[in-house]
């Protein structure tokens, strides 16, 4: 299920998993996420979404810094 992405306080932008549409012209998340964990993402501000993944490729290497 490919679900468009919101933004909204969770890390969404930063995420390895958006990815651009072109049917729907907007980045998308491509994660299989199921219906439980999206309306739980979608209204309750402090749940972390379990399938973030930091798409920043150099913050291992600002960490060894």
């Amino acid at each position: 299920m490919r679900t468009k992405a919101k933004k909204t306080e969770t890390s969404c932008d930063s995420c390895a998993n958006l990815v651009y549409d072109e049917d729907y012209e907007d980045y998308v998340c491509d994660v299989d996420m199921d219906e439980d964990d999206y309306g739980r993402l979608m209204t309750d501000r402090s749940f972390q979404c379990p399938y973030y993944r930091n798409g920043d490729e150099y913050a291992v290497v600002r960490h060894q810094m």
